[in-house]
């Protein structure tokens, strides 16, 4: 039995240490790309739109570090360092709109961020399955409209000559009011006009959530005698905390992003003061003036602050015992 052990011992094939398990993991990953090579030639137009219109442009922000001129180049323009990120604090101009970007992207959050939330459940409560489908077609339909359709449409409705003008006289003899000129109502519609557009889109996403709610927790409340309050608030809400926390998450990550088309349409000089944003304002100083370096500067340090608040934002979900997005 000894010599039969030592025979069968020798026999065996001695693997030199570190050098076959490599070899064979590479092979594996070789042949399962080779397997999945048609799904990766789906990916590849994605990849290459993201690679060149997205990371490559990427490169373009070394100007924020120069004094760019087009007709010196990358290469020849004078570096400069820091010195048009220190003109970001120091421009009253820029701390007027960082105000203005600020205080939209709150109301935007504190107002228009729940609207889908109550859209999703006001649907979920709703027990005819043809007006449902209606109503969610109704209210999602406007996402598919560019702003400049939509803005179209508030121009004709608003105008001093419009409809809501005319009904406004004809119902309580009021004077035309100059909606799209008063910087009053510059804000307000901003919102308003997102809501009217979006909502339906995050609607769609909370009902999706909600479909993966188990029909038996309702019916087990119904059982303890449960009121239709007490099931929203403890099994519906619930069930969507975390779609809210990941896209709350990602909204913070657009504080400083209004959304450059809808503002730029409805900015008018009566209303600049007011609705001059940090989209805009990259648009009027570095296309429009030509002031390259610093418009870049400014479109930098938005994307650095929205990516701090993404990570912090993340953080504290996670810390709360949420899903974070990464």
């Amino acid at each position: 039995m000894k010599g039969v052990t030592a025979v069968s011992a020798t026999s065996m094939p001695i693997r030199p240490p570190g050098k076959r398990e490599p070899e064979a993991r590479k092979k594996f990953v070789w042949a399962r790309l080779w397997k999945e090579r048609y799904a990766f030639l789906l990916l590849l137009p994605g990849l290459v739109y993201f690679i060149v219109y997205k990371y490559v442009p990427m490169l373009g922000n070394i100007i924020a570090f120069q004094d760019y001129s087009p007709f010196t180049g990358f290469l020849n323009s004078e570096w400069v360092g820091l010195k048009h990120f220190a003109k970001i604090f120091k421009d009253q101009e820029v701390i007027r709109v960082l105000w203005n970007t600020l205080f939209l992207s709150f109301l935007q959050i504190a107002i228009a961020f729940p609207v889908p939330i109550l859209f999703s459940l006001m649907l979920n409560e709703l027990r005819n399955e043809r007006f449902k489908r209606v109503i969610q077609s109704i209210i999602y339909l406007p996402h598919f409209l560019s702003w400049v359709v939509v803005i179209g449409i508030v121009t004709i409705f608003l105008k001093t000559e419009g409809l809501v003008n005319k009904l406004l006289h004809l119902l309580f003899g009021m004077e035309a009011i100059s909606f799209l000129q008063e910087p009053g109502w510059f804000l307000p519609l901003i919102v308003l006009e997102g809501i009217w557009k979006e909502a339906g889109w995050g609607t769609i996403i909370f009902l999706a959530a909600l479909a993966g709610v188990n029909p038996s927790l309702y019916e087990a409340a119904i059982v303890d005698g449960a009121s239709r309050w007490r099931q929203i608030w403890h099994i519906t809400l619930p069930a969507i905390r975390g779609t809210i926390v990941i896209l709350l998450i990602l909204r913070l990550g657009h504080v400083l992003d209004s959304g450059f088309e809808q503002i730029f349409l409805m900015l008018n000089p009566f209303t600049m003061k007011v609705g001059n944003v940090l989209d805009t304002y990259v648009y009027f100083k570095g296309i429009q003036q030509a002031d390259f370096s610093f418009g870049t500067a400014v479109g930098l340090f938005k994307g650095i602050v929205g990516l701090v608040l993404i990570v912090l934002a993340n953080r504290l979900a996670k810390k709360f015992g949420e899903e974070g997005v990464f």
